[in-house]
């Protein structure tokens, strides 16, 4: 029996998935907890119709990502930190104060859970992050300390 899967199930298959199961497991099992339909044409063309709409929201989602890629790319973000006289800052940069700083300077909210730095920031100059943005999809940005 050929079912398309509703949700994710453990050892047989994701979403959206059209799999082959037994009859009795797909019948009293799988369509009863609503984790699968049967894979009648009907079914399948709402699958493909599902699939075509998912494609382009995902086209759609990329395009945006690459475009905030682009602005972020663009120049070098200034963080502002309190120095001592020998040039190093008291604490470190962190995600937070990037975070801010893209808010502030790009006009783009990324969370800071996103923003991995790659080096200690413990002194003025020029550093790097990067940014996942999920699926793939990350970049380096560079950031200067300066002092405040």
């Amino acid at each position: 029996m050929q079912v398309i899967l509703i949700q994710d199930v453990n050892n047989l298959g994701g979403i959206n998935e059209v799999v082959n199961v037994k009859n009795g497991y797909g019948r009293n099992f799988l369509i009863p907890k609503k984790l699968a339909v049967e894979a009648s044409p009907s079914n399948m063309k709402q699958l493909e119709e599902r699939l075509k709409q998912q494609a382009k929201k995902e086209a759609k989602l990329l395009a945006e990502i690459n475009n905030v890629i682009a602005v972020l790319k663009d120049g070098i973000l200034k963080i502002g930190a309190k120095t001592g006289t020998s040039g190093k800052i008291f604490g470190s940069v962190t995600s937070v104060q990037i975070a801010r700083a893209i808010r502030e300077q790009k006009g783009y909210e990324i969370d800071r859970r996103r923003i991995s730095i790659l080096d200690d920031v413990k002194e003025l100059g020029t550093f790097k992050a990067k940014i996942d943005f999920g699926n793939g999809n990350e970049t380096e940005i560079e950031f200067e300390v300066i002092a405040e």
